[in-house]
């Protein structure tokens, strides 16, 4: 404590005793401007510290996020990529079996044009045998009926 503070506290109506003890604690207890100084220089040396640890934690996590995002999109890359190979694959097994199908389709197509030809032939028979039959009957009922009007 500074002289001319100890005469301002004697002035001011301390005694002695409650000068030196209040001096005493100044300078024992109480933190002086260099302190005070001291602690402020170790601060801003901590927050530079911070800072720096900050700035290192981001790069990295930057480097990390960055890493993953390629990790990522190789993942997607070969799974469009085995999506499509599968999807060809299936589209060519889909056209064969469709072929196959439609082949199987015009035999059985060919073959119904088929029957519906004999089909028609033989209809075509049994016709022309039922109009013979018919004509015959006429024939022998106009040479064995007589006339009509005798």
């Amino acid at each position: 404590m500074s002289a001319s503070a100890v005469l301002k506290l004697q002035k001011a109506g301390f005694t002695t005793e409650q000068v030196e003890a209040l001096a005493d604690f100044m300078d024992t207890q109480a933190a002086s401007k260099a302190d005070l100084d001291n602690a402020v220089h170790k601060l801003e040396l901590g927050n530079a510290a911070l800072r720096k640890d900050m700035d290192l934690g981001n790069a990295a996590l930057r480097k990390d996020m960055d890493s993953g995002l390629a990790s990522l999109r190789k993942d997607l890359d070969l799974g469009l990529a085995s999506l499509r190979k599968d999807l060809d694959l299936g589209l060519a097994s889909l056209r064969k079996d469709l072929d196959l199908g439609l082949a199987s389709l015009r035999s059985e197509i060919a073959d119904v044009r088929g029957e519906l030809r004999l089909l028609e032939q033989r209809i075509t028979v049994k016709l022309g045998g039922m109009l013979v039959a018919a004509v015959g009957v006429l024939i022998a009922a106009m040479r064995y009926l007589p006339p009509a009007g005798h």
